[in-house]
């Protein structure tokens, strides 16, 4: 099987990359840069990206890696510091700009590069960096520049050897996925007959070598990632999975008793509903920090869960549906922290398992669903919206207290019937609503009132590493504004987020 390796220099988009490679059928796999020079070598690879990341170049904690690689004979592409690296390696020059450039910017580039090959000579491509290349090594070619940035892109053909200052794997870049498709394809030689029936058929034998005869135990949600992790482990032990369903309350509106119903009528498997919204808010009382009410969600979910199935469980494994996103802005290896995730914090250390289990931890959000399908999850279930795991503890900013969940639950169900009715839902990746713990006056009944605020939040995105907010019609959204206010209780306005991701997130918090 044909393969890219990724090497990860830390930044945000290093997954992303590998996704966009898959999207092209040819398989993808990531290495950190600590992995030798030996193990790449082993790895027959038909090419190497080198991601992006955080640092100077020049900083001594930064990450690099020997120049021998740029010897191996394997065609290279690096990606924004991984082309500085490359530059660094070689003898270029970096500096330090003295305005960054971050967003959308108009590069020219040489249409006679067989890595720009059919892209047009202008266009808009997605920058994110404080340093630049000021002079390329000697035997590399410009093949790209910006009004701030005079090497976007060099090359040495002969080698085999590119780098972009840009993010060709990012929606915001024009003809990205093109460039990647021309460093596939024409520069690597790559065939593209990779698919995602390989993964399943992988995971699925890896699950059961894995797991042998011993027992596996996945904390539900009923969203779509422990919902397809759920059916890649019935498909590889049946029922030697059993799944517990801790329902804190945090949930929408009626959905834990949707979760169960879905549940026990789909999956040959042991399924325990544990309901404890008030065990929750007990321990939320006061709360306000995001990240605070993150680890306590997190900690209590884990806590409920292994004691009500103590007495059922002895041994084997714990599964988690993390997938990519989930690790990443965790900050797991070298990347950025930007929040925790609840199946990204620590155990309590009275749990003893022969291993955790993370068989989507690979995947983005769209390649989670394409799994969902292929393994025959309901339709409806596979394309449910997303939703964290903390639930509405995260989009009630602020102390969660059971009269703000019930403000929230109410409008969001709301939001959703609305979106459903309108058959907007399809241009959608996702949509709710958040209470922001902002207090307004208005005038309801002839009487003033002084009333929660309600946002709602809609992107658009096929990656969720990046994300446009969705251009919702006006008359839908006033058909959401005027039930919301006429129909929750405690609410008088309602406001729409028109943010991108970066530099906001989906989420709030």
């Amino acid at each position: 099987m044909e393969k890219i390796l990724v090497l990860d220099f830390g930044g945000q988009y290093n997954q992303l990359i590998a996704r966009r490679v898959r999207d092209l059928k040819v398989y993808a796999e990531i290495l950190p840069y600590t992995a030798p020079l030996e193990q790449i070598k082993a790895g027959d690879y038909k090419g190497i990206i080198f991601t992006g990341g955080p640092n100077s170049i020049y900083e001594e904690s930064s990450p690099h890696y020997s120049p021998d690689i740029l010897k191996l004979g394997v065609p290279i592409l690096g990606i924004c510091y991984g082309a500085q690296l490359v530059a660094w390696m070689k003898d270029g020059k970096i500096e330090h700009a003295d305005t960054p450039e971050f967003g959308q910017t108009e590069v020219t580039v040489n249409p006679s590069s067989l890595l720009f090959k059919d892209v047009p000579a202008k266009a808009l491509y997605w920058m994110s960096h404080n340093d630049y290349i000021s002079r390329a090594p000697k035997n590399y070619m410009i093949s790209a520049w910006s009004k701030k940035c005079p090497v976007a892109a060099m090359e040495y053909p002969k080698r085999r050897i590119y780098a972009v200052q840009f993010h060709p794997e990012v929606t915001h870049t024009e003809y990205g996925q093109l460039i990647l498709h021309n460093f596939l394809f024409r520069i690597c030689g790559c065939k593209g007959d990779w698919e995602m029936d390989d993964f399943i058929d992988r995971t699925v034998g890896e699950l059961r070598a894995q797991i042998g005869n011993r027992g596996v135990i996945l904390g539900l949600s009923g969203g779509v990632d422990s919902s397809v992790a759920a059916a890649l482990l019935s498909r590889a032990v049946g029922k030697q999975l059993t799944c517990v369903f801790v329902d804190q309350g945090l949930m929408r509106k009626d959905e834990g008793d949707m979760v169960e119903k879905a549940f026990r009528d789909l999956f040959p498997m042991n399924f325990v509903r544990v309901e404890c919204q008030e065990e929750f808010l007990s321990h939320l009382k006061g709360v306000t920090d995001p990240e605070e009410k993150r680890n306590i969600i997190g900690v209590r979910f884990y806590e409920v869960f292994w004691k009500n199935v103590r007495e059922l469980y002895s041994g084997g494994f714990f599964a988690q549906g993390t997938i990519y996103p989930d690790r990443i802005e965790s900050g797991k290896g070298d990347a950025a922290k930007i929040k925790t995730h609840h199946n990204q914090v620590k155990m309590p250390e009275d749990i003893h398992f022969d291993g955790v289990i993370e068989p989507l931890k690979d995947l983005f959000k769209d390649e989670v669903r394409k799994v969902g399908e292929r393994l025959g999850l309901p339709h409806d279930l596979v394309w449910r919206q997303p939703f964290p795991g903390p639930g509405l503890g995260v989009r009630v900013i602020g102390e969660v207290t059971a009269e703000r969940v019930r403000i929230l639950q109410e409008a969001d169900a709301v939001l959703r019937d609305e979106i459903a009715k309108s058959g907007y839902d399809s241009q959608l990746s996702q949509y709710f609503a958040v209470l922001p713990g902002v207090r307004t006056v208005g005038v309801m009944g002839d009487a003033r009132t002084y009333s929660e605020l309600i946002a709602i939040r809609a992107v658009t995105t096929d990656d969720f590493m990046t994300a446009d907010w969705a251009k919702i019609p006006y008359d839908l959204l006033g058909r959401i504004s005027t039930r919301i206010i006429s129909e929750v209780s405690g609410v008088n306005r309602v406001v729409y987020d028109i943010s991108q991701k970066p530099p906001a997130t989906v989420e709030w918090e």
